[in-house]
């Protein structure tokens, strides 16, 4: 399924990535659940590796998967000069990587958006080794503002529903708040217009009055066990 955003307008979404969590918030709670220093990565869904310099930093080594191909070219040039990353094609019911191969499979607003995407959580665990946790980053469509606008593009997401799915496969979410901030009205309303159709785009930029703006998120973790669990203890 192609993604709405990026897959149209890459450009525009690289000001949107740069935009988003200026403050950190997201990052110091993945950091704080499973940090990657000295780890082997894999950002699934990675669109054009914005993500992928950062987990380099600390990682042993990161892989970034994207099905879509001029995105993976795009990736690819931005982690030229990085030896420690590598940009595979891929989806995410069918990684190619081998079993028990990665320590952190992190997914930032891709494919993971609740019941069906339960071919992903198998491939994910596939590739984990014992103990490793895949980290799920998504948009909290109960938080206002940005929830209330995805709530009236998409009349049948159901926030509750998806809480529900993540808790009864075992992941343990928290509530993130970040910041999104621009630096002229003109990239804050081009945004908002990819993000929504253009009767919910209007009531957005006209709710914004400045160039920043607070968007919930839900941040679920969920490691992998290190052995077997027996009956009895």
């Amino acid at each position: 399924m192609p993604s709405p955003n990026i897959w149209h307008w890459p450009d525009l979404y690289e000001i949107e990535n740069n935009a988003q969590d200026v403050d950190g918030a997201i990052w110091r709670v993945l950091a704080q659940r499973c940090d990657w220093t000295g780890l082997d990565v894999l950002d699934l869904g990675c669109g054009d590796g914005f993500h992928l310099p950062r987990f380099a930093a600390t990682a042993r080594g990161v892989v970034g998967v994207e099905p879509h191909q001029p995105l993976v070219r795009r990736a690819r040039q931005r982690v030229a000069d990085l030896t420690s990353v590598d940009v595979m094609v891929g989806a995410a019911q069918r990684l190619p990587l081998p079993d028990a191969s990665v320590d952190l499979v992190h997914a930032r607003t891709a494919y993971f958006f609740g019941p069906g995407c339960e071919p992903g959580l198998a491939e994910a665990d596939r590739v984990l080794r014992p103990g490793g946790v895949l980290a799920i980053v998504d948009l909290d469509g109960r938080s206002a503002p940005y929830g209330e606008w995805l709530r009236a593009d998409l009349p049948k997401y159901d926030p509750g529903g998806i809480e529900r799915f993540f808790a009864d496969a075992g992941f343990d979410s928290a509530d993130v708040v970040a910041t999104w901030r621009f630096d002229d009205r003109e990239h804050l309303e081009a945004v908002l217009r990819i993000e929504f159709s253009a009767p919910v785009a209007r009531r957005a930029i006209a709710a914004v009055t400045g160039l920043s703006f607070p968007v919930g998120y839900r941040v679920r973790t969920r490691r992998k066990p290190t052995g077997l669990v027996l009956n009895g203890g």
